[in-house]
């Protein structure tokens, strides 16, 4: 049975409407009419930052673009290599859902003294920080071929692609969250870096997410 949800929270920002909602025992995130997350399926958030975790040697500065509701930040922090873990996050709602709702989903992952959260806009930040990342985890939309907001077409473009590496440290690896599939921008990782794999996450209803994994950058002018 599909039960109604019960509204928790709307806010409404520069950027359209946010809303927490709870659906029995989980809380789903709703993005100007959109869903974006929700606390009952966290694979592939995870494997968004297993994965680059993986390819990195000494993993020990990690940014997290996009909170989300925990997942992924839990699943840096579970890594003992990981010193510290910066979360850019453009809205204070989903910050204080996380320090409030959300927290026993992530293991209260916020309290984690490793954690850093960063209030502002990624895209714009990503362009302005001179901070450096071994593995860099973007997460903060539906994907390349799907935005709910307008702004965020930016991280998938070129000038955010070399953003993001420029992030990186060597031997670094960046990871993209995608709500469906995107050969084309599979494709187009590979004209900046020399390793890209796309990982499928099956889902029960609806099509896979997918997380673009890329490694080894070429040389960026």
């Amino acid at each position: 049975m599909n039960y109604a949800p019960e509204i928790i929270e709307r806010s409404h920002t520069d950027r359209g409407d946010i809303q927490l909602q709870k659906r029995e025992n989980h809380f789903e995130i709703i993005y100007n009419g959109t869903f974006l997350m929700a606390t009952y399926n966290g694979e592939s958030e995870r494997l968004l930052v297993s994965s680059a975790l993986r390819k990195c040697p000494y993993p020990r500065k990690v940014l997290i673009g996009g909170l989300g509701v925990g997942f992924s930040l839990e699943e840096a922090l579970s890594d003992s290599r990981v010193e510290q873990v910066d979360v850019v996050e453009i809205e204070e709602a989903i910050i204080r859902w996380n320090r409030k709702h959300l927290a026993p989903y992530s293991g209260h992952a916020l309290d984690d003294p490793r954690t850093n959260v960063i209030h502002t806009d990624l895209v714009k930040w990503m362009n302005e920080t001179d901070a450096s990342y071994d593995a860099v985890c973007l997460d903060i939309d539906n994907g390349p071929d799907w935005t709910v907001s307008a702004s965020n077409t930016g991280l998938y473009s070129e000038q955010g692609i070399k953003a993001a590496i420029r992030l990186l440290r060597p031997h670094g690896a960046v990871s993209y969250w995608s709500a469906g599939s995107s050969p084309e921008f599979a494709e187009y990782l590979k004209r900046f870096f020399h390793g890209v794999e796309a990982l499928q996450i099956p889902q029960q209803r609806g099509e896979p997410d997918y997380v673009y994994l890329a490694s080894s950058p070429k040389s960026i002018h």
